[in-house]
């Protein structure tokens, strides 16, 4: 396995990517690998542990070549700052296929819960102007769309910014300034679905109290009218902030562990 630490932003040292590469010898003459990248949670205010390196190396074992993308957390979430490290992530990858021996045209992302919403971030605003700017993109130095994810998969996500929003991951988004109804949309992501945005699988549990399970029903009802296709599931019972559901992670629900396995389904079956 290579396992290498990538700064992206000169701007933003803090942030970095760390691989999980399988050494695939040409002499194998294996086809390219679709890749994964991981956006822990935290609220926007640290990286959990639980939702980083075990998940990296569960998709590391499904054959996938896996990044951990290690974003600004506050202060520095302000400003998109993250969803512009996610859009350098995507495009690193991307611009280093051959390196990485992986499918350009399979790029993932996964997050969870405010890591969730930064993934869903990358599916709906991959466009924004300042990700546009941040590339160079209207400059000609990248083409159109190198940093929009193949698909996400999105484990409990933030999504809202509305009634039932996480409120502290909003309002790191915003550097905990009061902002006009109109600057807060933005991170509303059921609101910034297109036609254009990223397929995704989500999954919930009904009785998180954290991030109410609206989040994924909202942002599954923005794809249906909008004609994304995606895969969703929402598990009874189950606090906040799960990752796997094993011993490894701390916090076991053996009824959401499948949650997995039905992802990499998804991902294995994608564009058949």
């Amino acid at each position: 396995m290579v396992h290498e630490k990538i700064e992206l932003w000169a701007e933003h040292p803090e942030c970095f990517l760390k691989t999980y590469v399988s050494e695939d010898s040409p002499v194998l003459n294996l086809p390219p690998r679709k890749a994964m990248i991981v956006c822990p949670g935290g609220g926007y205010e640290f990286l959990s542990v639980r939702e980083a390196e075990p998940i990296a190396k569960k998709y590391f074992a499904e054959g996938m070549n896996v990044f951990v993308l290690y974003y600004s957390v506050a202060p520095n979430a302000k400003d998109f700052v993250p969803l512009i490290e996610l859009a350098m992530a995507i495009t690193h990858v991307r611009e280093n296929c051959e390196k990485y021996h992986i499918d350009p045209d399979a790029v993932f992302v996964t997050g969870f819960s405010a890591g969730g919403h930064l993934a869903a971030s990358s599916a709906t605003l991959w466009n924004h102007k300042k990700v546009r700017e941040a590339l160079g993109i209207d400059r000609g130095l990248r083409k159109e769309g190198i940093n929009r994810p193949t698909g996400t998969v999105l484990c409990y996500p933030v999504i809202t910014a509305g009634e039932y929003a996480h409120k502290p991951s909003i309002a790191q988004l915003c550097g905990n300034q009061e902002v006009s109804d109109c600057e807060r949309d933005v991170f509303s992501l059921e609101k910034q679905v297109e036609e254009t945005t990223s397929p995704a699988f989500l999954w919930h549990t009904f009785t998180d109290q954290l991030v109410p399970v609206q989040n994924t029903l909202l942002y599954a009802e923005a794809l249906t009218k909008h004609k994304v296709p995606f895969e969703a599931h929402v598990f009874p019972y189950g606090p906040h902030g799960l990752s796997l559901g094993t011993p490894e992670v701390g916090r076991v629900n053996e009824h959401v562990q499948c949650w997995f396995g039905l992802a990499i389904n998804w991902i294995r079956d994608f564009n058949k």
